[in-house]
Protein backbone atom coordinates (compact mmCIF):
# COMPACT_ATOMS: atom_id res chain seq x y z
CA UNK A 1 0.00 0.00 0.00
CA UNK A 2 1.84 3.29 -1.54
CA UNK A 3 2.02 6.06 1.44
CA UNK A 4 2.52 9.81 0.34
CA UNK A 5 4.55 12.39 2.10
CA UNK A 6 1.87 13.54 3.61
CA UNK A 7 0.63 10.73 5.06
CA UNK A 8 3.62 9.84 7.06
CA UNK A 9 4.69 13.39 8.53
CA UNK A 10 0.80 13.00 10.34
CA UNK A 11 1.52 9.27 11.34
CA UNK A 12 4.75 10.62 13.10
CA UNK A 13 3.34 13.55 14.68
CA UNK A 14 0.46 11.34 15.85
CA UNK A 15 3.37 8.57 17.11
CA UNK A 16 5.25 11.92 18.86
CA UNK A 17 2.15 13.10 20.49
CA UNK A 18 0.89 9.43 21.98
CA UNK A 19 4.16 9.16 23.21
CA UNK A 20 3.91 11.99 25.60
CA UNK A 21 2.17 10.79 28.46
CA UNK A 22 2.92 14.67 30.01
CA UNK A 23 -0.13 15.75 28.20
CA UNK A 24 -3.77 14.46 27.63
CA UNK A 25 -4.78 14.47 23.41
CA UNK A 26 -8.10 14.56 22.22
CA UNK A 27 -9.00 14.11 18.25
CA UNK A 28 -9.15 18.00 18.42
CA UNK A 29 -5.98 18.16 19.52
CA UNK A 30 -4.29 15.83 17.30
CA UNK A 31 -5.71 17.42 14.62
CA UNK A 32 -3.69 20.75 15.20
CA UNK A 33 -0.67 19.19 16.15
CA UNK A 34 -0.92 17.32 12.41
CA UNK A 35 -1.99 20.37 11.15
CA UNK A 36 0.90 22.73 12.31
CA UNK A 37 3.73 19.78 11.36
CA UNK A 38 2.16 19.85 7.79
CA UNK A 39 2.39 23.72 7.60
CA UNK A 40 6.14 23.20 9.05
CA UNK A 41 7.38 20.89 6.91
CA UNK A 42 5.20 21.10 3.65
CA UNK A 43 3.90 24.65 3.67
CA UNK A 44 0.27 23.37 3.65
CA UNK A 45 -2.05 25.63 5.68
CA UNK A 46 -5.41 24.65 4.68
CA UNK A 47 -5.02 22.37 7.75
CA UNK A 48 -6.05 18.35 8.11
CA UNK A 49 -9.90 17.18 8.41
CA UNK A 50 -10.69 15.10 11.83
CA UNK A 51 -11.81 12.10 9.21
CA UNK A 52 -8.17 12.01 8.20
CA UNK A 53 -7.20 12.01 11.71
CA UNK A 54 -9.67 9.23 12.95
CA UNK A 55 -8.21 6.83 9.90
CA UNK A 56 -4.82 7.46 10.08
CA UNK A 57 -5.87 6.54 13.77
CA UNK A 58 -7.78 2.75 11.89
CA UNK A 59 -4.52 2.85 10.23
CA UNK A 60 -2.26 2.93 12.34
CA UNK A 61 -4.47 -0.01 14.88
CA UNK A 62 -4.05 -2.30 11.71
CA UNK A 63 -1.37 -4.68 10.48
CA UNK A 64 -1.72 -2.94 7.14
CA UNK A 65 1.73 -0.88 7.15
CA UNK A 66 3.12 -3.09 9.93
CA UNK A 67 2.66 -0.74 12.64
CA UNK A 68 -0.32 -3.06 15.15
CA UNK A 69 0.35 -0.01 17.59
CA UNK A 70 -1.78 -0.54 20.76
CA UNK A 71 -3.85 2.68 20.72
CA UNK A 72 -6.48 3.11 23.50
CA UNK A 73 -9.06 5.84 24.32
CA UNK A 74 -8.71 7.05 28.01
CA UNK A 75 -12.67 8.37 28.78
CA UNK A 76 -13.77 7.93 25.84
CA UNK A 77 -11.94 10.78 24.93
CA UNK A 78 -8.10 11.12 25.51
CA UNK A 79 -6.13 8.90 23.14
CA UNK A 80 -2.54 7.76 24.49
CA UNK A 81 -0.45 4.23 23.72
CA UNK A 82 -1.75 1.38 25.88
CA UNK A 83 2.49 0.39 25.98
CA UNK A 84 4.35 3.46 27.19
CA UNK A 85 7.39 2.30 25.33
CA UNK A 86 5.87 1.60 21.94
CA UNK A 87 6.76 3.79 18.53
CA UNK A 88 6.22 3.42 15.14
CA UNK A 89 9.97 4.02 14.76
CA UNK A 90 10.55 0.69 16.54
CA UNK A 91 8.49 -1.80 15.16
CA UNK A 92 10.99 -4.40 13.94
CA UNK A 93 11.48 -5.53 9.80
CA UNK A 94 8.50 -7.63 8.43
CA UNK A 95 9.41 -11.29 6.84
CA UNK A 96 9.16 -9.24 3.39
CA UNK A 97 11.57 -6.47 4.39
CA UNK A 98 13.87 -9.01 5.32
CA UNK A 99 13.92 -11.44 2.37
CA UNK A 100 14.45 -8.77 -0.06
CA UNK A 101 17.53 -7.31 2.16
CA UNK A 102 18.36 -10.41 1.89
CA UNK A 103 18.56 -10.56 -1.77
CA UNK A 104 19.92 -7.32 -1.57
CA UNK A 105 22.94 -8.38 0.30
CA UNK A 106 23.49 -11.34 -1.88
CA UNK A 107 23.82 -8.65 -4.93
CA UNK A 108 26.14 -6.67 -2.79
CA UNK A 109 28.54 -9.88 -2.27
CA UNK A 110 28.81 -10.53 -5.70
CA UNK A 111 30.90 -7.28 -5.87
CA UNK A 112 33.16 -7.57 -3.36
CA UNK A 113 35.87 -9.11 -4.80
CA UNK A 114 36.22 -6.43 -7.54
CA UNK A 115 38.73 -3.93 -6.64
CA UNK A 116 36.15 -0.80 -6.71
CA UNK A 117 33.92 -2.58 -4.66
CA UNK A 118 36.10 -3.12 -1.40
CA UNK A 119 34.93 -0.62 0.52
CA UNK A 120 31.16 -2.07 0.38
CA UNK A 121 32.70 -5.45 2.18
CA UNK A 122 32.15 -3.70 5.45
CA UNK A 123 28.94 -2.52 4.64
CA UNK A 124 27.13 -6.37 3.36
CA UNK A 125 28.84 -7.83 7.00
CA UNK A 126 26.72 -4.99 8.71
CA UNK A 127 23.79 -6.04 6.47
CA UNK A 128 24.28 -9.57 7.02
CA UNK A 129 24.54 -9.07 10.63
CA UNK A 130 21.26 -7.24 11.26
CA UNK A 131 19.71 -9.31 8.58
CA UNK A 132 20.33 -12.40 11.05
CA UNK A 133 19.65 -10.79 14.47
CA UNK A 134 16.14 -9.43 12.98
CA UNK A 135 15.34 -12.85 12.02
CA UNK A 136 16.32 -14.90 14.66
CA UNK A 137 16.04 -12.79 17.45
CA UNK A 138 19.32 -13.32 18.81
CA UNK A 139 21.51 -10.62 19.69
CA UNK A 140 24.37 -9.36 16.81
CA UNK A 141 27.16 -12.13 16.15
CA UNK A 142 29.56 -8.80 15.02
CA UNK A 143 30.30 -5.81 17.11
CA UNK A 144 31.64 -2.57 14.70
CA UNK A 145 33.80 -0.36 16.25
CA UNK A 146 31.86 2.73 16.70
CA UNK A 147 31.85 5.78 18.64
CA UNK A 148 28.53 7.51 20.57
CA UNK A 149 29.79 10.50 21.53
CA UNK A 150 31.50 11.39 18.34
CA UNK A 151 31.42 15.25 17.49
CA UNK A 152 30.96 16.17 14.21
CA UNK A 153 28.99 13.73 12.67
CA UNK A 154 26.06 16.21 11.80
CA UNK A 155 28.49 18.09 9.28
CA UNK A 156 28.47 14.74 7.59
CA UNK A 157 25.57 14.89 5.11
CA UNK A 158 25.66 18.86 4.76
CA UNK A 159 29.76 18.51 3.52
CA UNK A 160 28.78 15.12 1.42
CA UNK A 161 25.98 17.43 -0.52
CA UNK A 162 28.38 20.13 -1.04
CA UNK A 163 30.95 18.17 -2.46
CA UNK A 164 28.57 16.30 -4.96
CA UNK A 165 27.31 19.81 -5.91
CA UNK A 166 30.43 21.33 -5.93
CA UNK A 167 29.67 24.25 -3.80
CA UNK A 168 32.11 26.48 -1.53
CA UNK A 169 31.07 26.70 2.44
CA UNK A 170 31.54 29.22 5.13
CA UNK A 171 32.76 27.10 8.06
CA UNK A 172 33.39 28.64 11.36
CA UNK A 173 36.21 26.78 12.71
CA UNK A 174 38.24 26.00 16.15
CA UNK A 175 41.61 23.70 15.72
CA UNK A 176 43.15 22.47 19.27
CA UNK A 177 46.34 24.69 18.60
CA UNK A 178 44.46 27.64 18.47
CA UNK A 179 42.95 30.13 20.89
CA UNK A 180 40.12 31.52 19.09
CA UNK A 181 38.00 30.02 16.48
CA UNK A 182 37.83 31.76 13.05
CA UNK A 183 35.91 31.91 9.77
CA UNK A 184 36.66 31.25 6.30
CA UNK A 185 35.27 29.98 3.20
CA UNK A 186 36.07 26.52 2.71
CA UNK A 187 35.94 24.26 -0.68
CA UNK A 188 35.76 20.56 0.30
CA UNK A 189 37.06 17.71 -1.91
CA UNK A 190 36.93 14.42 0.40
CA UNK A 191 35.65 13.25 3.75
CA UNK A 192 37.87 10.60 5.48
CA UNK A 193 37.16 8.68 8.12
CA UNK A 194 40.45 7.74 10.14
CA UNK A 195 39.95 5.91 13.37
CA UNK A 196 36.59 6.90 13.84
CA UNK A 197 37.37 10.33 13.22
CA UNK A 198 36.27 12.11 10.23
CA UNK A 199 38.17 14.79 8.29
CA UNK A 200 36.98 17.22 5.32
CA UNK A 201 40.03 17.79 2.84
CA UNK A 202 39.91 20.58 0.39
CA UNK A 203 40.61 24.41 0.05
CA UNK A 204 40.08 27.51 1.79
CA UNK A 205 40.96 29.23 -1.60
CA UNK A 206 42.80 28.37 -5.32
CA UNK A 207 46.23 27.72 -5.10
CA UNK A 208 46.31 27.37 -1.64
CA UNK A 209 47.57 24.36 -0.03
CA UNK A 210 44.91 21.44 0.24
CA UNK A 211 44.30 21.15 4.17
CA UNK A 212 42.28 18.39 6.18
CA UNK A 213 40.09 19.90 9.12
CA UNK A 214 38.34 17.51 11.87
CA UNK A 215 34.77 17.62 11.61
CA UNK A 216 34.58 17.40 16.01
CA UNK A 217 36.27 20.93 15.20
CA UNK A 218 34.35 22.90 13.36
CA UNK A 219 31.14 24.77 15.64
CA UNK A 220 29.49 25.78 12.20
CA UNK A 221 28.74 25.37 8.84
CA UNK A 222 26.64 27.70 6.06
CA UNK A 223 26.00 28.26 2.60
CA UNK A 224 28.02 31.49 0.65
CA UNK A 225 28.00 32.72 -2.90
CA UNK A 226 31.73 31.98 -3.13
CA UNK A 227 32.83 30.63 -6.44
CA UNK A 228 33.62 26.90 -6.13
CA UNK A 229 37.31 25.90 -6.86
CA UNK A 230 37.43 22.47 -8.07
CA UNK A 231 40.27 19.95 -7.37
CA UNK A 232 41.68 20.34 -10.97
CA UNK A 233 43.46 16.40 -10.72
CA UNK A 234 44.07 16.67 -7.07
CA UNK A 235 43.69 12.86 -6.20
CA UNK A 236 42.87 11.59 -2.43
CA UNK A 237 44.98 7.99 -2.71
CA UNK A 238 48.47 10.21 -3.98
CA UNK A 239 47.68 12.77 -1.68
CA UNK A 240 47.89 10.30 1.34
CA UNK A 241 50.00 7.62 -0.03
CA UNK A 242 53.22 8.16 1.95
CA UNK A 243 51.63 8.79 5.55
CA UNK A 244 50.14 6.80 8.30
CA UNK A 245 46.72 8.56 8.56
CA UNK A 246 45.79 12.42 7.22
CA UNK A 247 48.62 15.07 8.44
CA UNK A 248 50.59 15.35 5.34
CA UNK A 249 53.30 18.09 4.77
CA UNK A 250 53.21 19.16 1.65
CA UNK A 251 56.60 19.12 -0.57
CA UNK A 252 57.98 17.04 2.34
CA UNK A 253 59.76 13.98 0.97
CA UNK A 254 58.94 10.41 2.66
CA UNK A 255 61.31 8.73 4.43
CA UNK A 256 62.87 5.17 5.15
CA UNK A 257 62.08 4.74 8.72
CA UNK A 258 63.48 1.20 10.40
CA UNK A 259 62.40 -0.44 13.41
CA UNK A 260 62.85 -3.89 15.45
CA UNK A 261 60.13 -5.35 16.63
CA UNK A 262 60.52 -8.03 19.32
CA UNK A 263 58.92 -11.80 18.38
CA UNK A 264 56.01 -11.27 20.04
CA UNK A 265 55.18 -8.70 18.21
CA UNK A 266 56.40 -9.09 14.94
CA UNK A 267 53.44 -11.34 13.45
CA UNK A 268 51.33 -8.31 14.17
CA UNK A 269 52.82 -5.94 12.56
CA UNK A 270 53.48 -8.76 9.30
CA UNK A 271 49.92 -9.55 9.03
CA UNK A 272 48.38 -6.25 9.97
CA UNK A 273 51.25 -3.14 8.15
CA UNK A 274 51.30 0.16 9.56
CA UNK A 275 51.63 1.15 6.09
CA UNK A 276 51.23 -0.18 2.47
CA UNK A 277 55.24 0.54 1.90
CA UNK A 278 55.96 -1.70 4.62
CA UNK A 279 58.67 -4.49 3.97
CA UNK A 280 60.38 -6.43 5.99
CA UNK A 281 64.70 -6.01 6.47
CA UNK A 282 65.86 -8.11 8.15
CA UNK A 283 65.42 -11.22 10.69
CA UNK A 284 67.11 -11.43 13.72
CA UNK A 285 67.12 -13.92 16.41
CA UNK A 286 65.68 -11.68 19.02
CA UNK A 287 63.34 -9.86 16.72
CA UNK A 288 62.31 -8.33 13.20
CA UNK A 289 63.28 -5.63 11.63
CA UNK A 290 60.73 -3.80 9.10
CA UNK A 291 61.11 -0.48 6.98
CA UNK A 292 58.17 1.89 6.25
CA UNK A 293 58.69 4.98 3.17
CA UNK A 294 56.61 7.33 4.82
CA UNK A 295 56.69 10.93 6.08
CA UNK A 296 57.29 11.46 9.83
CA UNK A 297 54.41 12.68 11.45
CA UNK A 298 51.85 12.56 14.25
CA UNK A 299 50.07 9.30 13.40
CA UNK A 300 53.13 7.61 12.40
CA UNK A 301 54.87 8.63 15.76
CA UNK A 302 51.19 7.47 17.61
CA UNK A 303 50.82 3.96 16.02
CA UNK A 304 55.00 3.38 17.11
CA UNK A 305 54.21 4.43 20.75
CA UNK A 306 51.11 2.28 20.69
CA UNK A 307 53.72 -0.90 19.96
CA UNK A 308 55.17 0.54 23.94
CA UNK A 309 58.69 -1.06 24.53
CA UNK A 310 58.30 -4.06 21.67
CA UNK A 311 59.48 -1.93 19.15
CA UNK A 312 62.63 0.08 18.91
CA UNK A 313 62.57 3.13 16.41
CA UNK A 314 66.14 2.56 14.85
CA UNK A 315 66.08 5.17 11.69
CA UNK A 316 66.24 8.17 11.69
CA UNK A 317 67.28 9.86 14.16
CA UNK A 318 65.05 12.73 14.18
CA UNK A 319 62.32 10.59 14.87
CA UNK A 320 64.31 7.91 17.35
CA UNK A 321 64.92 11.17 19.34
CA UNK A 322 61.09 12.60 19.29
CA UNK A 323 60.10 8.71 20.83
CA UNK A 324 62.72 8.65 23.22
CA UNK A 325 62.07 12.25 24.41
CA UNK A 326 58.09 11.02 24.63
CA UNK A 327 58.90 7.96 26.68
CA UNK A 328 60.95 10.09 28.91
CA UNK A 329 58.52 12.59 29.40
CA UNK A 330 55.93 9.62 30.22
CA UNK A 331 57.92 8.05 32.67
CA UNK A 332 58.37 11.42 34.56
CA UNK A 333 55.00 11.60 34.98
CA UNK A 334 54.85 9.07 36.56
CA UNK A 335 57.80 8.81 38.72
CA UNK A 336 57.75 12.45 39.88
CA UNK A 337 54.19 12.95 40.93
CA UNK A 338 53.18 16.21 42.83
CA UNK A 339 52.33 14.85 46.32
CA UNK A 340 49.45 16.43 47.56
CA UNK A 341 49.49 14.43 50.72
CA UNK A 342 52.64 15.38 51.85
CA UNK A 343 51.65 19.66 51.22
CA UNK A 344 49.90 20.34 54.52
CA UNK A 345 52.97 19.26 56.26
CA UNK A 346 55.38 21.84 53.48
CA UNK A 347 52.87 24.56 53.90
CA UNK A 348 53.70 24.23 58.19
CA UNK A 349 56.74 24.01 57.43
CA UNK A 350 56.91 27.16 55.44
CA UNK A 351 55.05 29.39 57.81
CA UNK A 352 57.08 28.31 60.64
CA UNK A 353 60.15 27.92 59.25
CA UNK A 354 60.24 30.64 56.85
CA UNK A 355 60.73 27.94 53.74
CA UNK A 356 59.78 24.82 52.27
CA UNK A 357 60.81 23.23 49.44
CA UNK A 358 58.29 21.15 47.41
CA UNK A 359 59.37 18.76 44.63
CA UNK A 360 57.57 17.64 41.71
CA UNK A 361 55.38 20.79 41.09
CA UNK A 362 56.73 21.15 37.57
CA UNK A 363 57.33 17.96 35.01
CA UNK A 364 60.97 17.83 33.49
CA UNK A 365 58.49 18.73 30.68
CA UNK A 366 57.11 21.76 31.50
CA UNK A 367 60.84 22.90 33.22
CA UNK A 368 62.09 22.43 29.86
CA UNK A 369 59.13 24.06 28.01
CA UNK A 370 59.55 27.19 30.04
CA UNK A 371 63.24 26.97 28.86
CA UNK A 372 62.68 27.17 25.54
CA UNK A 373 60.30 29.93 25.61
CA UNK A 374 62.69 31.57 27.52
CA UNK A 375 66.01 30.92 24.80
CA UNK A 376 63.32 31.99 22.01
CA UNK A 377 62.60 35.44 23.29
CA UNK A 378 66.72 36.13 24.36
CA UNK A 379 67.29 35.06 20.87
CA UNK A 380 64.78 36.79 19.47
CA UNK A 381 65.82 40.28 21.29
CA UNK A 382 69.51 40.14 20.05
CA UNK A 383 70.26 39.43 24.41
CA UNK A 384 73.94 37.91 24.67
CA UNK A 385 73.63 34.19 26.26
CA UNK A 386 75.33 35.58 29.38
CA UNK A 387 72.07 37.97 30.45
CA UNK A 388 71.55 36.67 34.01
CA UNK A 389 68.14 38.43 34.07
CA UNK A 390 64.94 39.44 32.90
CA UNK A 391 62.72 41.78 35.00
CA UNK A 392 59.04 41.83 34.93
CA UNK A 393 59.45 38.72 32.94
CA UNK A 394 55.59 38.27 32.28
CA UNK A 395 55.10 41.21 30.39
CA UNK A 396 58.15 40.41 28.13
CA UNK A 397 57.14 37.23 27.53
CA UNK A 398 53.34 36.76 28.16
CA UNK A 399 53.31 32.80 26.99
CA UNK A 400 55.71 31.93 30.02
CA UNK A 401 52.79 33.06 32.80
CA UNK A 402 50.44 30.59 31.68
CA UNK A 403 53.19 27.77 31.51
CA UNK A 404 54.60 29.15 34.84
CA UNK A 405 51.31 29.69 37.09
CA UNK A 406 50.53 25.84 36.13
CA UNK A 407 47.73 23.92 38.21
CA UNK A 408 49.87 22.51 40.91
CA UNK A 409 51.25 25.85 41.95
CA UNK A 410 47.81 27.52 41.74
CA UNK A 411 46.49 25.07 44.44
CA UNK A 412 49.39 25.77 46.60
CA UNK A 413 48.74 29.02 46.60
CA UNK A 414 45.29 29.24 47.08
CA UNK A 415 45.87 26.36 50.09
CA UNK A 416 48.26 29.48 51.56
CA UNK A 417 45.92 31.96 50.82
CA UNK A 418 43.35 31.93 48.56
CA UNK A 419 43.90 36.29 48.29
CA UNK A 420 47.11 35.88 46.47
CA UNK A 421 47.69 37.67 43.70
CA UNK A 422 51.36 37.92 41.66
CA UNK A 423 53.40 41.53 42.24
CA UNK A 424 56.68 40.32 40.68
CA UNK A 425 58.06 38.09 38.32
CA UNK A 426 62.33 37.82 37.60
CA UNK A 427 64.02 35.09 35.74
CA UNK A 428 67.77 34.84 36.48
CA UNK A 429 71.02 32.31 35.14
CA UNK A 430 73.87 31.56 36.75
CA UNK A 431 75.45 30.98 33.84
CA UNK A 432 79.04 29.42 33.84
CA UNK A 433 80.33 32.69 32.22
CA UNK A 434 78.62 34.75 34.95
CA UNK A 435 79.72 32.81 38.12
CA UNK A 436 78.09 35.70 40.70
CA UNK A 437 76.87 34.93 44.22
CA UNK A 438 74.77 37.12 46.66
CA UNK A 439 75.69 37.65 50.62
CA UNK A 440 73.44 37.04 53.40
CA UNK A 441 70.64 39.80 52.97
CA UNK A 442 66.75 39.80 53.54
CA UNK A 443 64.49 40.87 50.45
CA UNK A 444 62.69 43.95 52.01
CA UNK A 445 62.36 46.00 48.43
CA UNK A 446 58.88 46.03 47.08
CA UNK A 447 58.26 47.83 43.83
CA UNK A 448 55.31 50.32 42.99
CA UNK A 449 54.57 52.56 40.64
CA UNK A 450 55.10 56.02 41.41
CA UNK A 451 56.56 57.14 44.65
CA UNK A 452 53.88 58.88 47.45
CA UNK A 453 55.38 59.41 50.74
CA UNK A 454 53.61 57.28 52.94
CA UNK A 455 54.24 56.37 56.50
CA UNK A 456 56.20 53.78 57.26
CA UNK A 457 57.76 53.60 53.57
CA UNK A 458 61.39 54.12 53.52
CA UNK A 459 64.71 53.56 51.25
CA UNK A 460 62.99 54.86 48.54
CA UNK A 461 65.26 53.73 45.28
CA UNK A 462 64.48 54.45 41.19
CA UNK A 463 66.20 51.25 39.41
CA UNK A 464 64.98 50.41 35.61
CA UNK A 465 62.44 52.66 35.69
CA UNK A 466 61.02 51.29 38.57
CA UNK A 467 60.27 52.77 42.10
CA UNK A 468 61.49 51.24 45.31
CA UNK A 469 60.46 51.55 48.48
CA UNK A 470 60.51 49.46 51.93
CA UNK A 471 57.31 48.67 53.23
CA UNK A 472 56.68 47.69 57.13
CA UNK A 473 56.59 44.47 58.48
CA UNK A 474 53.10 43.48 57.81
CA UNK A 475 53.41 44.12 54.09
CA UNK A 476 56.10 42.22 53.61
CA UNK A 477 55.10 39.25 56.24
CA UNK A 478 52.12 38.92 54.39
CA UNK A 479 53.97 38.04 50.91
CA UNK A 480 55.25 34.93 49.70
CA UNK A 481 57.67 34.10 47.26
CA UNK A 482 57.86 30.96 44.93
CA UNK A 483 61.49 30.72 43.13
CA UNK A 484 60.42 27.66 40.12
CA UNK A 485 63.76 25.63 39.67
CA UNK A 486 64.55 25.25 35.94
CA UNK A 487 67.62 22.86 36.20
CA UNK A 488 68.87 20.57 39.18
CA UNK A 489 70.19 22.54 41.81
CA UNK A 490 73.07 21.80 44.21
CA UNK A 491 76.31 23.18 45.82
CA UNK A 492 78.22 22.84 42.72
CA UNK A 493 75.88 25.47 40.72
CA UNK A 494 75.62 28.21 43.62
CA UNK A 495 72.84 26.88 45.48
CA UNK A 496 70.77 29.07 47.73
CA UNK A 497 71.47 28.72 51.68
CA UNK A 498 69.17 29.57 54.15
CA UNK A 499 68.89 30.48 57.86
CA UNK A 500 65.29 28.94 58.81
CA UNK A 501 62.98 30.94 61.60
CA UNK A 502 65.21 34.53 60.60
CA UNK A 503 61.78 35.76 58.60
CA UNK A 504 59.94 37.15 61.46
CA UNK A 505 61.30 40.92 61.23
CA UNK A 506 63.62 43.05 59.57
CA UNK A 507 67.15 43.38 60.78
CA UNK A 508 70.07 45.18 60.71
CA UNK A 509 73.44 44.64 58.98
CA UNK A 510 74.98 43.55 62.55
CA UNK A 511 71.96 41.76 63.76
CA UNK A 512 72.55 39.77 60.16
CA UNK A 513 76.16 38.92 61.03
CA UNK A 514 76.10 37.82 64.35
CA UNK A 515 72.99 35.56 63.62
CA UNK A 516 74.61 33.90 60.10
CA UNK A 517 77.98 33.40 62.18
CA UNK A 518 76.39 31.56 64.90
CA UNK A 519 73.62 29.70 62.32
CA UNK A 520 73.65 26.55 60.84
CA UNK A 521 72.42 27.20 57.02
CA UNK A 522 70.66 24.80 55.60
CA UNK A 523 71.25 24.10 51.49
CA UNK A 524 68.28 24.00 49.33
CA UNK A 525 68.85 21.75 46.89
CA UNK A 526 66.51 20.53 44.97
CA UNK A 527 65.56 18.53 41.35
CA UNK A 528 64.17 20.57 38.16
CA UNK A 529 60.71 21.42 38.58
CA UNK A 530 61.52 21.85 42.44
CA UNK A 531 59.37 24.98 43.31
CA UNK A 532 60.83 26.88 46.98
CA UNK A 533 58.44 28.92 49.08
CA UNK A 534 60.10 31.49 50.66
CA UNK A 535 59.28 34.51 53.23
CA UNK A 536 60.88 37.77 51.72
CA UNK A 537 62.30 37.96 55.19
CA UNK A 538 63.71 35.15 55.85
CA UNK A 539 68.07 35.39 55.60
CA UNK A 540 69.64 33.75 52.13
CA UNK A 541 72.68 33.83 50.53
CA UNK A 542 74.19 31.80 47.41
CA UNK A 543 77.75 31.16 46.72
CA UNK A 544 79.90 30.68 43.50
CA UNK A 545 79.41 27.30 41.26
CA UNK A 546 82.42 25.36 41.70
CA UNK A 547 80.96 22.82 38.70
CA UNK A 548 81.92 24.26 35.44
CA UNK A 549 79.41 24.67 32.19
CA UNK A 550 76.37 24.55 34.88
CA UNK A 551 73.22 26.81 34.79
CA UNK A 552 71.03 27.52 37.65
CA UNK A 553 67.92 29.01 36.11
CA UNK A 554 65.23 30.21 38.24
CA UNK A 555 61.76 31.87 38.22
CA UNK A 556 61.57 34.36 41.35
CA UNK A 557 57.99 35.18 41.80
CA UNK A 558 56.09 37.13 44.72
CA UNK A 559 52.87 37.17 45.84
CA UNK A 560 51.67 39.26 47.99
CA UNK A 561 47.58 39.42 49.44
CA UNK A 562 46.78 43.06 50.30
CA UNK A 563 46.55 45.91 48.89
CA UNK A 564 49.04 48.66 50.01
CA UNK A 565 47.66 51.69 51.79
CA UNK A 566 48.02 55.43 51.05
CA UNK A 567 47.63 55.54 47.53
CA UNK A 568 50.41 53.18 46.62
CA UNK A 569 49.78 50.55 44.19
CA UNK A 570 51.87 47.57 42.93
CA UNK A 571 54.15 47.65 39.76
CA UNK A 572 53.39 44.82 38.54
CA UNK A 573 50.04 43.73 39.85
CA UNK A 574 48.56 40.44 38.47
CA UNK A 575 45.88 37.65 38.94
CA UNK A 576 46.95 34.61 39.05
CA UNK A 577 44.05 32.58 38.18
Amino acid sequence: MPVNRNALIRYRTIDNCLRNRQKRWTLDSLVAACSEALYEYEGIDKGVSRRSVQMDLQLMRSDKLGYNAPIVVLDRKYYTYEDPEYSITNIPLTDQDLGKLTEVVEILKQFKGFSHFQELSGMVQRLENKIHSAKTQQEPVIDFERNENLKGLEHIETLYQAIINKCALELHYQSFKARSSNTFFFHPYYLKEYRNRWFVIGRKKKNAQVMNLALDRIIDIKPCTEKYVPRDGFNLNDFLKDVVGVSVAQGERPEKVLFLADNQTAPYIRTKPIHHSQKTEEVLPHGVVFSLHIQLNFELERELLGFGDRIKVIAPERLKRNIRSIFSNALDAYNYEFDNISLHHNIQKFRGRGSAMIRHVFTKKEANAMKLVIGRYITDSGLSEGTHAIRNVFAAIPALKALAINANLRYILNRIDPGLFLVKAIYFDKTPGNNWYVTWHQDKVIQVKERIDTEGFTGWTHKDERMGVIPPDEILQNMVTVRIHLDDVDETNGVLKIVAGSHNRKLNDAEIATITQNSIATTCDGTIGTIQLMKPLLLHASSKATRENRHRRVLHLEFSSVDLPGGLEWADREAIH
